[in-house]
C-alpha cells in the first residue's frame, strides 16, 4: 500500500546508529584535551547536531571555554583556532562515529516497513563525509542504507537552517514539505525541521537528551530513567517536534496517524499535546 509520506529524513548519531550520541562527545573532549582544556560532556553536548565547525566555534564562543582558552592561550579564539580544531578532530570523529556505529534497536524494521509503504529513506548528519566514511559501511552490514546522506558543509548553511532537509527533498525528488517527516534526537535538528516545514518527531531516550550509551541507559533505575527522559522530551516539544517519541522504534505506531492527517491536508508545526514516551 502508497502511503501518503512522500519521505522519512533521519538523523545519525543518536537517532539511527549510536545509542546516546556518543561519537561526538569522545571526539571533541579529545581534541580539546590535545590543547590541554578538559572539556565537560555537558559543555560538547549543548550544541549538538550542528555541523562540527559551528559546533566548536559554539563551545568556544561561551563560558566556561571561552575564559579556559583565553587564559590558556592568551587569546580569545580566533578563526585560525578554530580551523586548526576542525582540522584536528577530523580524524578523532572518524574514528570514534566508526566505533560507535551500532545501529539502534528498532531502527531497520521501521526503515522495511517504511519502504514498504513506498516511502523514501533520506539522512542528514552534523558530520563531514569524510567523518561518515566508516559509518556507512558498518551501517550497511547491519541493514541500513538511506536512500541518500546529506553531509555538514554540503550545503550553504547547517543546522538550525532548513537547507539539509530541502537538498534531502530535492535530491529524492518528494514534495510538498508537508508530507515528509524529519526525525532527530537534537532540538537544533527539530528546529531545522519546523523551518522545513515538514512533520517533527523528536527522540528522547536513544540521543543527546539523555546522553548514555545503551547499556548505560538499561541500567538506571526506573525513576532516574523515567526523570531523564522527561526532560529530554521536554526540551524537544520546547523546541516544536510534533511528535516525541522513545526512540525510532516508537514510529511504527504513529504512522496511521501521520499519514491519516497528511492525506486530510493538514500542515506540521500546529502543535496541540504531542505524543510523549
Amino acid at each position: 500500500m502508497t502511503s501518503p509520506i512522500k519521505a522519512f529524513v533521519f538523523d545519525w548519531a543518536g537517532t539511527m546508529v549510536d545509542f546516546g550520541s556518543m561519537a561526538p562527545v569522545r571526539a571533541l573532549q579529545s581534541v580539546f584535551a590535545l590543547e590541554g582544556i578538559d572539556l565537560s560532556a555537558a559543555e560538547a553536548r549543548a550544541d549538538m547536531g550542528m555541523a562540527k565547525r559551528a559546533h566548536i566555534t559554539a563551545i568556544l564562543g561561551r563560558e566556561p571555554m571561552r575564559t579556559a582558552w583565553r587564559e590558556l592561550k592568551g587569546a580569545e579564539a580566533a578563526p585560525a583556532d578554530i580551523d586548526h580544531l576542525f582540522e584536528a578532530i577530523g580524524p578523532l570523529m572518524e574514528q570514534a562515529a566508526t566505533e560507535c556505529a551500532v545501529i539502534i534497536p528498532g531502527a531497520v524494521d521501521l526503515v522495511t516497513l517504511l519502504r514498504s509503504k513506498g516511502v523514501r529513506i533520506g539522512s542528514g548528519t552534523g558530520y563531514s563525509r569524510e567523518m561518515m566514511r566508516g559509518i556507512l559501511p558498518n551501517a550497511a552490514a547491519q541493514g541500513y542504507a538511506p536512500d541518500l546522506v546529506v553531509c555538514a558543509g554540503e550545503t550553504a548553511e547547517g543546522r538550525p537552517s532548513p537547507l539539509m532537509t530541502w537538498k534531502a527533498m530535492v535530491d529524492l525528488g518528494v514534495w510538498p514539505a508537508r508530507a515528509c517527516v524529519k526525525v532527530d534526537d537534537a532540538t537544533v535538528g527539530i528546529s531545522e525541521g519546523r523551518e522545513a516545514g515538514v512533520w517533527t518527531i523528536g527522540v528522547a531516550a536513544s540521543g543527546n537528551g539523555v546522553g548514555l550509551d545503551f547499556a548505560d541507559f538499561n541500567a538506571l533505575s526506573h525513576d532516574d530513567r523515567i526523570s531523564r527522559v522527561a526532560a529530554s522530551a521536554d526540551a524537544l516539544q520546547a523546541a516544536g517536534a510534533d511528535y516525541v517519541v522513545n526512540s525510532v522504534a516508537d514510529i511504527a505506531r504513529l504512522l496511521p496517524e501521520i499519514e491519516e492527517r497528511i492525506a486530510s491536508g493538514e500542515r506540521p508545526g500546529v502543535q496541540t499535546d504531542p505524543i510523549r514516551p
